[in-house]
């Protein structure tokens, strides 16, 4: 299974550089730089691991780091702390309001990404989500059924597997070769054409009920997007 790391990190160069890195170590990456909305973030994707700034506009990393630490569904996610501030009394700070490990800025991107892989083998395995909702779309995963408001859609398994993965992030284009490796595997050679194929008949059997939430974007792969307008459909 692919990890998926959160950086909840309002400094656009430092998030980048992060993000580069974690996915160079092959996991999922959600960036988020606004602490009011970090915890709904956290709620939606429930990352393997979230690495949490300090110092964040609207609310600071140690009250995001309570929060996280108050629900019951989120409580577990290990949370590196990443601060400029060096003082002992701060640490103590950090790991008391309920931090797993603490880093000060500056910091090499090799221990980091160390003691994220130490984080990772103490987190627990997560939760098994039972359903997955985008607007009236609805997949229950216990089931393996799919339905759009009230109607059940009937999908073959191919179809339900790219459905799945683009629900799980809304919003984030994945290109046809990801989808390949991750919805038939890394064994299996189909051409990437294949991908189109299928998500032609994915967009019509959800259409019939409703508007088209999958945007194709040129050139690169597809997404499930509210505003899907402005790419070609294939």
């Amino acid at each position: 299974m692919q990890h998926r790391i959160m950086v909840i990190e309002d400094e656009e160069a430092l998030a980048l550089l992060l993000k580069y890195n974690l996915e160079k170590e092959g996991y999922e990456v959600i960036v988020e730089s606004r602490g009011s909305k970090a915890l709904g973030e956290i709620e939606k994707n429930h990352p393997s691991v979230i690495l949490l700034d300090w110092m964040l506009p609207e609310m600071s990393g140690v009250d995001i780091c309570k929060l996280i630490r108050s629900k019951p569904d989120i409580k577990s996610i290990p949370i590196i702390m990443l601060t400029a501030k060096g003082e002992e009394e701060d640490k103590i700070k950090g790991l008391t309001s309920g931090a797993d490990d603490y880093v000060t800025k500056p910091f090499s991107v090799p221990e980091l990404m160390a003691r994220v892989k130490t984080q990772l083998r103490r987190a627990p395995e997560p939760q098994g989500i039972s359903e997955i909702v985008f607007e009236d779309i609805r997949m229950d995963l216990v089931e393996k059924k799919v339905f759009r408001g009230e109607t059940y859609i009937h999908l073959g398994p191919t179809e339900f597997r790219l459905l799945k993965m683009l629900m799980e992030t809304p919003g984030k284009v994945f290109s046809r070769e990801y989808l390949l490796k991750n919805v038939w595997g890394e064994n299996i050679y189909v051409e990437s054409r294949t991908v189109d194929v299928h998500i032609r008949r994915l967009r019509k059997s959800l259409n019939e009920y409703g508007p088209d939430y999958i945007r194709t974007v040129r050139a690169t792969g597809y997404a499930i997007d509210i505003n899907p307008l402005g790419d070609d459909k294939e």
